[in-house]
């Protein structure tokens, strides 16, 4: 039986794709080599469920459509800027979830659940932190070139979107990055 590498997430609208894009290109400045994550790719990340067998994923769009239904839309705003794993030493640049963070939280504890129950998940050492990606970084110093502009941009704001649902996605690694194709779409109550 086949695996497909799968992950649950929310996506952004067009305008705060279009503001991440250009403090991407603003970052870019630096000269720092970073694989910046494409605009379409763009999404904030619930849990990565890793490769999961294919048998199992009808289970999990079932379960995330579960959830999803009982949860009340949101909206969530994207601002300021910092690193993973830290902000003086990036490896993942990220724009941060403000409003809405905590609508986040609450709805990973819940699909985090129901995916330990269903055995296709492990709990995560780190506790959740909701970002956006916006690129990783290539080395050590490139990293260095790049820690001294983050904190400049703290105040940054990318805008808000509203958070009518949870996607299923699959994720194929291609030579230029990841392709990621809908499992599923769970619509959030109201």
């Amino acid at each position: 039986m086949g695996r497909t590498r799968t992950f649950i997430a929310v996506e952004i609208d067009d305008e705060v794709r279009d503001r991440a894009v250009a403090l991407q290109a603003d970052l870019a400045k630096t000269g720092a080599e970073v694989k910046w994550v494409e605009p379409e790719s763009m999404h904030v990340t619930l849990l990565f469920l890793g490769e999961v067998d294919d048998r199992e994923l009808h289970s999990v769009c079932r379960a995330v459509t579960s959830v999803a239904a009982k949860v009340p839309a949101f909206t969530l705003a994207v601002a300021g800027v910092g690193a993973f794993p830290t902000p003086r030493r990036p490896k993942v640049v990220w724009a941060g979830v403000t409003e809405g963070a905590e609508e986040l939280r609450q709805l990973y504890g819940k699909l985090e659940a129901r995916m330990l129950d269903l055995g296709c998940y492990r709990t995560e050492e780190r506790g959740y932190t909701p970002h956006l990606t916006l690129g990783r970084v290539k080395g050590a110093a490139d990293g260095e070139a790049l820690a001294p502009e983050l904190p400049k941009r703290m105040s940054w704001s990318g805008g808000r979107t509203a958070v009518s649902q949870v996607t299923v996605f699959s994720s194929e690694l291609e030579r230029d990055g990841p392709v990621y194709t809908v499992l599923a779409r769970g619509p959030l109550r109201g």
